[in-house]
């Protein structure tokens, strides 16, 4: 890309030297140490690190311009603008030529789900013999039955992600479905995409270390649908407390499907039932109805199932064979994944108040009557505090039996974190608490009778452990079979 190109279209306030420059801007870093010659290096600012004071360094490392929100030292031609997050989510658009504008492209959003909810559609999307791509918490792929490429964030920056855009592009991709968390959208991640279609899982507590409040929380979500367009869709859980919210921010000409359980909407699931195989209820889908049975289950598989239907139906895709595709799919990694039998030992992602209740409900449908409940759980460190008593309460009222411990603790001690979470308890009596998360397992293997079902809430897919000063490997599931099945 051409300086001038990037001039002529970028909200700047000053230039600073660009008269000098010469040759093509070949790439965009924001990490000095990953600088590479001719790349434009934009210094962020952010809660811990102001890219300011590294820009020496990426100039050292070949970078040729940089975009700032002061003026630095440095003589090199530099972009003044008001801020850096947006600026670089404009300029990583233009960079790779607004690639988005060239996709089917469909965001999902909300606390829960999300994960689940892109896997499916991508799914339906390939039923349809229709091209689709993945990007989320677990990674990247180009096809449903291809590896997951490293994701370091559930939306990736947005170099990263214009370029992925770019060289979905490239392989004639047609259609992309994607995670967008509340963070990228604050933060401006996602700013420049064009997005065909947006969907709701819900909105529930989770994030208020960063964004304070639930109104902020809404707000960073709500962006998503705000800049849907005439003919783009949104897809909102009319059951959903926001749901109200979000729908007021949709324009006119964006065409709006709902789906739900408990109130009115183009989507409902009516006779849910939930027993060792699944989940089966009876789809409406806007006044045709559909017997449906699914491997999945739990009350969240049924709403993920309606959200992937409702895609389905704004998408135009054949219902009853979209379905029958929904009835072959077991789940996603770490979502209510059941890694043993006899004890039934499920391992999931759950780590907010409403992602655990959701789960323990669940358990509790499949959990024998002479069977007891058994939950694992642990909350992260540097993160919202105040959910933990919340999560202690749900766990002491869904749960027989609960063994607090540990989860990415990261720079905070493990006791504090499980003090917080105990004041939610009305009695300890039926709690254990293990810091030591291994050793919470091997204790629930003690206790855990054969008709016993235990819940191993927290990190789902996650393979590591977040500690004051390091990372470790650690997967629920490896040390569920190593210790539940000598494997």
């Amino acid at each position: 890309m051409r300086l001038e190109t990037l001039i002529d279209n970028l909200n700047y306030i000053e230039l600073v030297n660009t008269d000098d420059f010469v040759g093509e801007i070949e790439g965009i870093s924001y990490n000095s140490k990953k600088a590479q010659p001719n790349d434009i290096f934009i210094c962020l600012t952010g809660e811990h690190v102001d890219g300011h004071e590294y820009a020496e360094e990426a100039v050292s490392n070949g970078a040729c311009i940089c975009v700032v929100e002061r003026r630095l030292t440095l003589d090199v031609p530099q972009i003044v603008v008001s801020d850096t997050t947006e600026a670089i989510a404009q300029i990583s658009d233009l960079l790779y030529s607004s690639p988005s504008k060239k996709l089917n492209l469909i965001g999902v959003t909300g606390t829960n789900g999300k994960t689940t909810v892109t896997h499916l559609i991508q799914r339906l999307f390939e039923a349809e013999n229709k091209k689709c791509a993945l990007i989320g918490t677990l990674g990247n792929k180009m096809f449903s039955s291809d590896e997951y490429h490293d994701a370091k964030h559930t939306t990736p920056q947005a170099p990263e992600l214009q370029k992925l855009f770019y060289e979905i592009n490239e392989k004639n991709i047609p259609n992309v479905v994607m995670e967008v968390s509340s963070h990228s959208l604050a933060q401006h991640r996602v700013d420049y995409s064009e997005f065909n279609g947006a969907v709701l899982t819900n909105l529930t507590q989770d994030h208020l270390d960063f964004h304070i409040t639930m109104q902020n929380y809404f707000k960073a979500k709500a962006k998503l649908f705000e800049n849907l367009y005439t003919d783009d869709f949104a897809v909102i859980n009319a059951d959903d407390s926001y749901a109200g919210q979000f729908l007021q921010v949709i324009s006119s000409g964006v065409k709006v499907y709902t789906y739900g359980i408990k109130m009115p909407a183009d989507v409902k699931a009516e006779n849910i039932s939930f027993d060792d195989n699944g989940a089966s209820f009876v789809c409406d889908v806007q006044g045709k109805k559909y017997n449906v049975n699914l491997v999945m289950n739990g009350m969240f598989s049924v709403y993920n199932v309606l959200a992937a239907i409702t895609v389905a139906l704004a998408q135009g895709f054949d219902i009853e064979n979209s379905i029958k595709i929904l009835e072959t799919i077991h789940g996603v990694a770490g979502r209510f994944e059941v890694v043993t039998r006899k004890p039934t030992v499920i391992v999931d992602y759950a780590h907010t108040p409403d992602g655990l209740e959701n789960v323990l409900k669940a358990a509790r449908e499949i959990t024998p009557k002479d069977g007891k409940l058994i939950c694992i759980f642990g909350c992260g460190g540097d993160r919202d505090a105040t959910k933990r008593p919340k999560m202690g309460a749900i766990a002491e009222g869904l749960a027989d039996k609960v063994i607090v411990t540990s989860d990415n603790p990261r720079s905070e001690e493990p006791h504090q974190i499980i003090t917080d979470i105990l004041a939610g308890f009305k009695s300890v009596n039926n709690v254990v608490v293990e810091p030591d998360r291994e050793l919470a397992i091997k204790e629930a293997s003690k206790i855990a009778n054969i008709n016993d079902v235990v819940v191993v809430a927290g990190k789902g897919h996650e393979d590591y452990q977040i500690l004051k000063d390091k990372t470790i490997h650690f997967d629920d599931r490896e040390k569920v079979r190593e210790i539940f099945e000598g494997v």
